[in-house]
């Protein structure tokens, strides 16, 4: 008789039956040590970030309703870091938020997000009804071309130089406001708890960091926008939310 096996630690014959069990289980414990080994090498997620930046919160927001642990580089606006010549080889464009996640490279904050909703699909922040999704990218394209530009510390800058600064705080209520009416109107047959149902998806990630600079930074009057106003009490019970607002950050001043 062969005997296919080998001999234990206790000098048992093992038969061949479980030989191929030990076997199988020596590769599991391989592969999940591999796994670890790969996990605890594998480079950080990097943000480059501003703690006031619209753009840079709502990709804050992202990371961390994916549950993904990432290293916060604050890069200071106001002092000109973004300039910085190592800056500008991660974004020539001199822009915040970046995405860092070994060598690949992202500094768009809607193309940040899509590429983690990609690469990290739960929680998915895309609803499956398409008609709810193509709300979703409106949400998106309200906030990026309609409001959030008039905000850009450039164009703040700009304005200071040719208007006084009534005139530049009535040019920046106006395209919020213009854009919170637009949001009320669209919102209407789709919102629940929160923008489009009772489920977090993209639009509230653009929203939320809106509605929370109306309140605390632009003072903005939310009488007439009673939707909008719900929305921020439903995202103020988030801790994703909240660990992302803007006052919550490393690179928060001590006084505001």
């Amino acid at each position: 008789m062969v005997w296919f096996g080998f001999f234990s630690k206790q000098n048992k014959v093992i038969g061949e039956e479980e030989t191929h069990n030990n076997r199988r289980n020596l590769r599991r414990r391989r592969t999940n040590s591999l796994l670890i080994v790969f996990d605890f090498y594998q480079a950080k997620l990097k943000l480059y970030s501003y703690w006031r930046s619209s753009c840079a919160h709502r990709v804050r927001i992202a990371l961390t309703l994916k549950g993904l642990n990432y290293e916060y580089v604050p890069v200071n606006l106001l002092k000109g870091d973004q300039s910085d010549p190592d800056f500008k080889k991660i974004n020539p464009m001199g822009t915040v938020p970046a995405l860092v996640d070994g060598d690949v490279v992202i500094n768009d904050s809607f193309a940040i997000i899509m590429y983690l909703d990609d690469k990290y699909p739960e929680p998915p922040l895309l609803p499956s009804d398409l008609h709810k999704r193509a709300v979703n990218y409106q949400a998106t394209s309200i906030v990026m071309c309609g409001i959030q530009p008039h905000q850009n510390m450039a164009l703040f800058r700009y304005l200071e130089e040719k208007i006084n600064a009534e005139e530049k705080t009535a040019w920046i209520t106006n395209a919020i406001t213009k854009g919170f009416t637009a949001f009320e109107n669209l919102l209407v047959s789709c919102a629940g708890k929160y923008a489009t149902g009772d489920e977090v998806y993209l639009a509230d990630l653009f929203l939320a960091p809106q509605i929370h600079a109306a309140f605390n930074r632009f003072q903005i009057n939310m009488e007439p926008y009673p939707t909008l106003a719900k929305f921020h009490e439903s995202y103020n019970e988030l801790p994703a939310f909240q660990n992302a607002v803007p006052e919550n950050q490393p690179d928060t001043p001590s006084t505001i």
